[in-house]
């Protein structure tokens, strides 16, 4: 009788425990930006280095990147000023491409040694701030800088402009550390068309060319040297040119969707499918210009539309902060990634949530997935020679017959004294 009135009183206790215990767990929903803190969220576009080269002109012994910068007398008034080490901490940041830009106006003057300028600003910022960022140049880097709680910093090029038509500064900017380069900025280039071309107000002016055969040449030496081929700023045609030469996955570092905001910048669904087909990457832009308003709610719906497209493995980060001068509300700076991941986590938004294994892949996995796999061709054509094409002097004169003639010359070390005898060289027939 006593253990029949205990067993049942254990019953009802147990009852009792349980069901209030079930009730707490329900009401602790999931919330997204916790799996920043077991993958690194990488952005794949800041600009802050070309921010240090306008305010400091590359001068880092008076900046701080380790203070509030939006009550800097300067920094502060500077709208396209969205980033340093605190906020980057409050977003959780793991990974960071920081970029090495140098404008159009440089083409065929000295874009080379303003690249190198950036680069090594950006090396000695991150050498600068030792126990916050940690110089990387792999997936093994990153993710031992996210295991040491750093942020992962790596370096990238945007614009092929910057490269002044040379396999061979290519190559040592893989030396240096860059590990992606835009295939162009805004601006065409002898070998490859930028996306202004696809502006329906400009296409009646323009001829296309899309990637010419050097430019595919530049492609497969990219894939030989293990450096990503990013594919933002280019034109349509160039996108699907370099996904079709690439012989490793291909990313967009900071573009969005076509189908949502028709801006040129944007990735259309026809490219967005070979992309996936391509096991590449599309990092989304931030930018209130290309995804048609300035609110999350509209990066979400470019996200959502990828998502709906191509599935949640081909999609990343690629704010451009730094970059622009008008954020979205609720992203005004890199403190606030962590309310996209809770809003694309939760319920009642119109949308199926986002699972956590899909915001791991966004926050990261994705990229790091690309890299690696870039990184296994790299290595699967370790015999390979280099490419030693040099660029054809029809594509350097295609559009424009005084382009060109300095680099052609300064391309033949055995230097032809006059035009004529370079242009017979570069034609031989």
């Amino acid at each position: 009788m006593y253990i029949a009135s205990a067993v049942i009183l254990l019953v009802i206790v147990s009852l009792a425990v349980a069901i209030p215990l079930n009730s707490v767990s329900e009401k602790i929903p999931f919330k997204g930006s916790s799996v920043l803190d077991e993958v690194p969220l990488i952005d794949g576009h800041n600009d802050l280095p070309y921010n240090i080269y306008r305010l400091e002109h590359d001068r880092l012994k008076n900046f701080s990147l380790d203070s509030d910068l939006t009550k800097h007398p300067e920094w502060g008034k500077l709208a396209s000023s969205h980033t340093d080490l605190p906020r980057m901490r409050r977003g959780k940041l793991g990974g960071q491409f920081f970029v090495a830009f140098v404008g159009c106006n440089s083409l065929d003057k000295d874009a080379v040694e303003l690249t190198m300028d950036q680069i090594d600003v950006i090396k000695r910022l991150i050498k600068a701030y030792p126990a916050d960022l940690q110089y990387a140049d792999s997936v093994e880097g990153i993710w031992n800088a996210f295991n040491s709680k750093k942020i992962a910093s790596m370096i990238c090029v945007e614009g092929g402009h910057s490269m002044d038509n040379r396999l061979g500064v290519l190559r040592l900017y893989y030396e240096m550390g860059v590990r992606y380069m835009t295939l162009t900025h805004s601006c065409t280039l002898p070998w490859a068309d930028a996306s202004p071309v696809d502006d329906a107000t400009t296409t009646s002016l323009i001829t296309k060319h899309n990637l010419t055969q050097w430019g595919k040449t530049v492609v497969l030496e990219m894939n030989r040297l293990g450096m990503m081929v990013d594919i933002s700023h280019v034109s349509k045609g160039v996108m699907l040119d370099a996904i079709h030469t690439s012989r490793a996955p291909v990313i967009f570092s900071h573009s969005s969707a076509w189908a949502v905001h028709k801006h040129h910048r944007n990735v259309q669904d026809d490219v967005l499918r070979e992309l996936r087909l391509n096991g590449g990457i599309i990092m989304v832009n931030f930018y209130p210009e290309f995804i048609g308003n300035n609110t999350l709610d509209r990066v979400i719906e470019h996200l959502n539309h990828i998502r709906s497209v191509i599935g949640t493995d081909h999609v990343g980060i690629g704010a451009d902060y730094d970059g622009v001068d008008k954020t979205p509300v609720g992203l005004e700076d890199v403190s606030k990634y962590p309310a996209l991941f809770d809003k694309l986590a939760e319920s009642g938004h119109g949308f199926q949530p986002w699972t956590e294994e899909e915001l791991k892949k966004l926050a990261g996995l994705n990229l790091l997935r690309v890299m690696k796999n870039v990184e296994d061709v790299r290595d699967s054509l370790k015999h390979e020679l280099p490419y030693e094409d040099l660029i054809p002097y029809d594509d350097l004169v295609r559009d424009n017959p005084t382009q060109g003639c300095r680099t052609d010359l300064d391309s033949y070390k055995d230097g032809p004294e006059n035009f004529e005898t370079a242009l017979k060289m570069l034609n031989p027939q």
